[in-house]
């Protein structure tokens, strides 16, 4: 069985950002699954150093305006698109005052983390998920990259199991060289609550940074891995949790279409 519909929950897509080994990814992967004949949605967040101007990002006032709620805190989501013309790929941006205007990727200028990161992967995992159901879109398969991306696995399985647009999909978690160091926030396993996505569901998973991807390599279908170094630790996690593990495949793209075929049509034969 293949899967025809992919779901792209990326960090970094080029030339949106400067190119780096997850940006490449993050751009030729879905322009590649898209040239196979299967049907895309790619999205990114709407990082502080993203020129909107130059990348002609506009806002979709149907899809934005919706208020998600962290930790007893409303935080407006807006929704903005741009195209990639020579890849002929859409990309849909997650914006917040709150939690990506004018703020980088992990850190300041100065290089100081962000304290709430953790709080902006929720956002930004709720924030895209809420966005796809307005689409009316459903995938097949949902693929996960980057730490920004790492509390969608635990939500499509507790809070969105019985979304139409996700019930049926699997999700699968890309591995990267951990970027962030902070302790997840004491307030962290309250700020996750939303349905049957508790606290409950960090059963097994520390509060250290890389204990992040753990939460997704958990509640993930499959897992890839996008570093060549400093991902030895997830790996043997995933490998503890019998997740099926896609190797580095380097540029060899070509090696994930397959991968999520085989996680698509496990149980469904």
């Amino acid at each position: 069985m293949e899967a025809n519909r992919v779901l792209f929950i990326t960090q970094e897509i080029e030339p949106y950002v400067p190119a780096s080994e997850y940006t490449v990814l993050g751009r030729q992967l879905p322009q590649q699954i898209q040239e196979c004949g299967r049907e895309i949605r790619t999205f990114m967040p709407k990082w502080g150093n993203i020129n909107e101007r130059r990348n002609q990002l506009h806002e979709v006032i149907r899809l934005s305006g919706m208020n998600i709620i962290i930790d007893d805190t409303d935080h407006p989501l807006i929704i903005k698109v741009a195209s990639i013309p020579s890849a002929r790929m859409q990309v849909y941006f997650i914006d917040s005052d709150d939690y990506f205007h004018k703020r980088l990727a992990v850190g300041d200028e100065k290089v100081a983390e962000y304290p709430d990161n953790a709080t902006r992967a929720i956002f930004y995992a709720r924030g895209v998920l809420e966005t796809v159901k307005k689409l009316r879109w459903v995938p097949d398969i949902i693929h996960c990259q980057g730490w920004i991306a790492s509390i969608v696995p635990a939500l499509i399985k507790k809070a969105y199991n019985e979304e139409p647009s996700f019930r049926d999909c699997k999700v699968i978690y890309s591995i990267s060289k951990p970027e962030l160091t902070l302790p997840l926030p004491q307030r962290f396993p309250n700020a996750i609550t939303y349905r049957d996505c508790t606290a409950e569901t960090l059963e097994g998973i520390g509060d250290q940074a890389i204990d992040l991807q753990k939460y997704a390599i958990k509640y993930a279908d499959g897992v890839t891995i996008a570093s060549k170094e400093g991902v030895d630790e997830l790996v043997s996690f995933a490998n503890e949790m019998g997740k099926p593990v896609l190797e580095y495949p380097g540029d060899k793209i070509d090696e994930y279409l397959p991968f999520f075929d085989k996680i698509w049509s496990e149980g469904k034969e």
